[in-house]
């Protein structure tokens, strides 16, 4: 009887031995499993994209478009205050900020003309032209094209949508708010445009005389003649003969305004009003300003407001 009783105490311990270790090895492959799962969320959260802008407007367009994704990163390539990008040559700081980004966002047109050394050095780097698609006109003397496209709001559109579309096709992941995204911009751009032809397309006054030849397409867009230009190429001041042709057109036009840049010295706009009459005001080609989404927009408004005083 002793002996029986020894036994069952014997087999009742030895079960308890058995069940006690399945129940750590399952705690213990649970535990592995959670830091597993754990791991596959990190690895998929840490999966981001960089997307890169040549400048300033590009910038503002493609935060846009990659609004409110918080996998994809967008990043100016040049520093904010390079204006526009006339015989710009990429800098060792402008290469190091496209390390680690998968696509550049360009204007096109013939803009950024240090494309062949980022493609040479960085072939695998995803290049989205915006321009494709935006007939181009010609530049002085009908020599090359002039590339300012997106200073008509009606090309900006279409920039935007190319943009959407080629960020789609490259980053099909995110195509759903890429798209969405492009087509809400859209519509803040449409609204402006359809403001701006409301005010601009009646003006009597269409005569204007710009800083540099920045602003055909804006014209072209808003029927405005350009009636002269101040400086060909920004910084490179006009000579005594180019400056008097410009007077004596101005006065014979009876123009009355004279649109500086707020990136440049308006001295020589100063020389053509003192010897006219004609009043100075600014005009903003949007190739500096704030780093925020609506910086566009903002711009577009105020350079509306510049030009139904100057034109009234």
């Amino acid at each position: 009887m002793y002996s029986k009783s020894i036994k069952y105490l014997c087999l009742i311990l030895l079960s308890l031995l058995v069940l006690s270790g399945c129940g750590a090895n399952n705690e213990s492959k649970a535990t592995v499993s959670q830091a597993a799962g754990s791991s596959s969320v990190t690895n998929s959260t840490e999966k981001s994209i960089t997307i890169a802008a040549s400048f300033y407007p590009m910038y503002i367009f493609a935060l846009n478009v990659a609004k409110d994704m918080p996998n994809v990163n967008v990043i100016d390539m040049t520093k904010p205050t390079a204006g526009c990008l006339h015989d710009y040559a990429a800098t060792p700081a402008d290469m190091k900020n496209l390390e680690g980004a998968k696509v550049l966002i360009t204007n096109g047109a013939g803009m950024e003309s240090f494309m062949d050394k980022i493609t040479g050095q960085m072939p695998n780097l995803k290049i989205v032209d915006s321009s494709k698609g935006i007939p181009l006109i010609k530049g002085a003397g009908d020599v090359g094209d002039n590339p300012h496209v997106w200073v008509s709001i009606s090309n900006a559109i279409v920039q935007v949508k190319n943009i959407g579309d080629q960020l789609s096709s490259l980053d099909p992941t995110n195509a759903p708010k890429y798209k969405e995204n492009t087509n809400e911009y859209v519509k803040k751009l449409e609204v402006e445009r359809d403001k701006m032809h409301q005010v601009l397309d009646g003006v009597k006054n269409r005569d204007i005389v710009t800083f540099h030849e920045a602003f055909p397409y804006f014209a072209k867009e808003f029927n405005l003649n350009i009636a002269g230009v101040i400086e060909r190429e920004p910084g490179s001041e006009p000579s005594a003969k180019e400056l008097a042709a410009t007077i004596d057109r101005v006065k014979s036009l009876k123009v009355n305004a004279l649109f500086a840049e707020p990136q440049y010295s308006s001295k020589a706009a100063d020389t053509i009003a003192k010897e006219t009459g004609a009043k100075i005001y600014t005009l903003d080609p949007v190739v500096t300003g704030p780093m925020e989404a609506d910086a566009y927009l903002n711009i577009m408004d105020s350079n509306l407001k510049t030009l139904q005083e100057a034109l009234k």
